[in-house]
């Protein structure tokens, strides 16, 4: 594990909300707004998807595996390796209906070798999602998390702070910068947020977690060269959310600053967060890269359906 000299965000000035926009870091949502658009909305629309029992395939060394589960969840797989990046099987969250269902269940997935948590956001680090996974052995988590993850079966819990990596045998994994918080309640600013560039078998998977665009990705391409980046495209509207959230438009201007080779869209679909329509950010994002020659490099996926890379 190696210890570079820490680098973290300053943490936000706290301060008591003095109304219900201050809840969120976008400062947009007003009570009637919050529960019309993203919750009445959500409750009237019918759930949609299936779970599938997955068939993953024989893979040989060199070869990855991802499987898109839904929202933001991965599971990664190399022949002697299983990774979850921020599992989510709910079907709600608090008042928050998932219009989606996961692409698999739980009790389908393999052994899980390795969790990395992006940030402690419920969407994200969901407690009752890691308490059912089969035999997590090491979760790899932000700077002042790993409270969070005390009793939900891990027999080691790895926080980094950003651009320090954790390796074990020849595996490797980079905490990486975001613009986004990473507060899980109103007290606790301390939480730190992020992505994460696994390397194994001469191959990096980069997943950037929850972020707006920022400048950072041209130096993550920098210094971790990454090959598949997995990037969020969903959450974008109004304009405010684009503080702490990406829309597909910025979301290929940040892998362009990756240099990356394959693109995997994600964040978008699962939940209603915000107020642009649920298909909107996947066809939005095709439509982009047709017009700038981007098609080959993107690969979207359907929910449950390993794909080979």
């Amino acid at each position: 594990m190696t210890k570079p000299v820490p680098q973290r965000p300053v943490p936000p000035r706290r301060r008591l909300p003095r109304s219900f926009k201050d809840l969120t870091p976008s400062k947009h949502f007003n009570p009637r707004t919050f529960f019309q658009e993203l919750i009445w909305k959500a409750w009237l629309t019918p759930r949609i998807g299936q779970h599938r029992r997955p068939v993953f395939p024989k893979l040989k060394r060199q070869q990855v595996a991802i499987t898109w589960i839904g929202h933001a969840s991965f599971l990664i797989q190399f022949t002697d390796l299983n990774v979850l990046i921020d599992p989510n099987f709910a079907n709600w969250l608090f008042l928050l209906k998932r219009i989606k269902r996961s692409g698999l269940r739980i009790r389908d997935l393999p052994p899980i070798d390795l969790v990395l948590l992006t940030h402690a956001h419920f969407d994200h680090f969901h407690k009752p999602t890691l308490r059912k996974l089969p035999h997590p052995k090491i979760g790899v988590m932000p700077w002042g998390v790993g409270d969070l993850a005390q009793n939900l079966g891990f027999s080691r819990v790895i926080e980094l702070d950003w651009w320090e990596s954790f390796s074990q045998r020849d595996w490797k994994v980079t905490f990486t910068p975001s613009q986004h918080w990473g507060a899980r309640t109103l007290a606790d600013h301390h939480r730190g947020y992020g992505g994460f560039v696994l390397e194994h078998q001469g191959r990096k998977i980069y997943h950037a977690g929850d972020s707006a665009y920022f400048d950072g990705f041209k130096q993550i391409g920098e210094k971790l060269s990454p090959e598949i980046a997995l990037l969020p495209i969903g959450a974008y509207h109004p304009e405010s959310f684009r503080r702490v959230h990406m829309g597909p438009d910025e979301a290929v201007k940040a892998f362009r600053d990756l240099r990356a080779r394959r693109m995997v869209p994600m964040h978008y679909g699962t939940f209603r967060l915000s107020f642009e329509a649920m298909d909107e950010p996947p066809r939005w994002l095709c439509e982009i890269a047709a017009r700038e020659n981007l098609t080959e490099k993107l690969r979207v996926l359907e929910e449950g359906v390993p794909v080979v890379f």
